[in-house]
């Protein structure tokens, strides 16, 4: 009985810590992290470090030099391992900079993240090249995009660069239109692709950013942020009318450029400029952002004049690809499917779209109209996402890189909120002011006062 009440005494504290343990690891894992895992895991790192290295195959055979000082020392010859310069921990894991042994390559150090990752304990390793010679292991503690939550102070955010997601190596996926100014981006129904354009609407909403929106489901997915946009199209007789004026725009802004470009003697370099962010600040047109949903809706046709207006307007989304970069005009489109059956055009559209997001999809077919094209090893990884996972995607681009990424969670409340607060910040483009979306007025909080309603007088 003494034993067992010793048992109780010892192992009970022992068990609740346990669990409080795994409690905190599900719940809160940047918590766990910082308080069990980071230390764990550098000790484990720290006494393990050389041996993993000679198991992985990363050793290579000392220096002349060197083994002649071993030898003279009577040491032990032994591999030499990549050179470790300092650990830095992080929120979600921890940094190591490796200083690459003569005749070593970064591909050697990635094609063996599996192994180190397992010998050190953590969720991922990833590699990347800092410069000749010297490469940065970034190892993730835990699955970051299991509970999505942005850095407070994401690195990159500027005007039109937005903080969208967050990459699977726990760095934030920002979409830059300054370097991607156009893309596409699929997914099923529920897939969290709707989520995903709420967050980079929000985001360029603080911007001094012309936002246009082409919504053919009659503009449920774009009306919350009316209060934001210069101009909305909810069906495909609007857009017919709305895209020639966003051509008539760019070629007025064309104008302009050219008109730049008339430099009188003696006129600086750096004055000379082939697009608006050569202009002054002064004379330089507010960029546009155009925002397409279902874009199918655009191709779809039913009679002869209906396909003559489809064939219009996706020469004008054409034209708006190959011409508006340079106009500061951007496109975002997005659907469920977009290959060669929707239409003439399709694949020249698409392939003016360098961007690349690729969320759930119900067919391989699919996910290669997204990737195949750019990254042919990502169309796996997109037709992998579970249905459990919203939100997550795979982004990529022409260069062919790409990566796992996922949305954090925004309610569409949230997001009609920060567009109302963005409001004035709508610029004045007498173009599209009959294309301007009318905006219901605010309804009241829930502890404010109910209006009183004054009765309607009789009448005889």
């Amino acid at each position: 009985m003494n034993e067992i009440a010793t048992f109780l005494e010892v192992g009970g504290p022992v068990a609740a810590l346990g669990a409080g343990a795994a409690y905190i690891r599900a719940r809160h894992p940047r918590v766990h992290w910082s308080t069990f895992g980071f230390p764990i895991s550098t000790a484990r790192l720290l006494g393990s470090y050389g041996s993993v290295m000679e198991a992985c195959g990363l050793t290579t055979a000392p220096t002349r030099f060197r083994l002649l000082a071993l030898k003279a020392t009577s040491r032990e010859v032994r591999p030499v391992a990549p050179r470790m310069r300092g650990i830095r921990p992080t929120s979600t894991g921890l940094r190591l900079r490796l200083r690459l042994a003569p005749g070593q390559e970064p591909h050697d150090i990635a094609a063996s993240t599996e192994r180190l990752r397992h010998a050190w304990g953590v969720h991922a390793v990833y590699v990347r090249s800092v410069k000749p010679g010297v490469v940065e292991l970034r190892l993730v503690g835990f699955d970051v995009l299991r509970r999505v939550r942005m850095p407070r102070k994401p690195v990159g955010a500027g005007l039109l660069k937005v903080p969208v997601a967050l990459r699977e190596d726990a760095t934030p996926f920002v979409r830059d239109y300054r370097v991607v100014p156009h893309q596409l981006t699929l997914g099923a129904t529920l897939s969290g692709k709707s989520m995903y354009l709420r967050n980079l609407i929000t985001g360029l909403a603080p911007h001094p950013v012309a936002l246009v929106g082409i919504d053919c489901k009659r503009g449920v997915e774009l009306a919350p942020f009316a209060s934001r946009l210069s101009a909305l199209a909810t069906d495909p007789e609007q857009a017919a009318e709305l895209l020639p004026v966003l051509i008539k725009e760019m070629e007025d802004r064309y104008d302009l450029i050219k008109a730049r470009q008339g430099f009188a003697p003696g006129t600086l370099d750096e004055e000379i400029t082939s697009d608006i962010w050569g202009l002054p600040e002064r004379e330089r047109p507010v960029p546009i952002v155009l925002f397409v949903d279902e874009v199918a809706e655009l191709f779809l046709v039913a009679t002869k004049k209906d396909e003559e207006r489809r064939d219009e307007m996706v020469t004008q989304l054409i034209r708006l690809a190959q011409l508006g970069r340079a106009a500061g005009i951007y496109l975002e489109v997005c659907g469920q499917r977009f290959g060669a059956e929707l239409g003439k055009g399709a694949t020249m559209l698409r392939a003016q779209l360098t961007g690349r997001v690729c969320h759930r999809v119900n067919d391989e077919a699919s996910a290669k109209m997204a990737l195949g094209d750019i990254a042919p090893e990502a169309v796996s990884a997109a037709c992998a996402i579970a249905p459990e996972s919203p939100g997550l995607a795979v982004a990529g681009d022409t260069s062919g890189g790409w990566s796992r990424i996922r949305t954090p969670h925004l309610s569409l409340g949230d997001a009609a909120e920060i567009c109302r607060q963005s409001a004035d910040l709508v610029p004045d483009l007498p173009a599209l002011n009959r294309f301007r979306p009318t905006v219901a007025p605010a309804r009241p909080s829930p502890g404010s006062p109910a209006p009183v309603v004054q009765p309607r007088p009789l009448t005889d």
